[in-house]
């Protein structure tokens, strides 16, 4: 189904749901029953989530230009350094340990 969209000089345009390539160019209003004529725009494609947009945007930079951290960031209070015992996940919480059947899998 494709998204048209009709402009009737009374209420102003309207969009109707047609399977694509059935469209007429002039259609009577639902609101008034005028007569409103086909207008023609680009796709529809500003109705993406604002979060969602921001996340695809931050995907597409990452394939050519990845954030790389060269050292523990000293705000997070994560001091980086594994010898003490004290590895942590991306969130803050301990990381869990690798599961047991992780060191039976073969090894090149």
């Amino acid at each position: 189904m494709a998204i048209y969209e009709y402009l009737c000089p009374e209420c102003g345009p309207f969009d109707v749901f047609l399977p694509m390539g059935t469209a007429p160019q002039a259609r009577n209003c639902a609101a008034c029953g005028g007569k409103a004529r086909r207008r023609y725009s680009g796709p529809n494609l500003r109705r993406v989530h604002p979060a969602l947009a921001a996340g695809l945007a931050m995907e597409e930079r990452s394939r050519e230009a990845p954030e790389v951290v060269h050292r523990p960031d000293a705000e997070s209070g994560d001091s980086g350094d594994a010898r003490e015992g004290t590895l942590r996940a991306a969130s803050g919480r301990p990381a869990r340990p690798p599961h047991p059947a992780l060191s039976r899998l073969p090894r090149p």
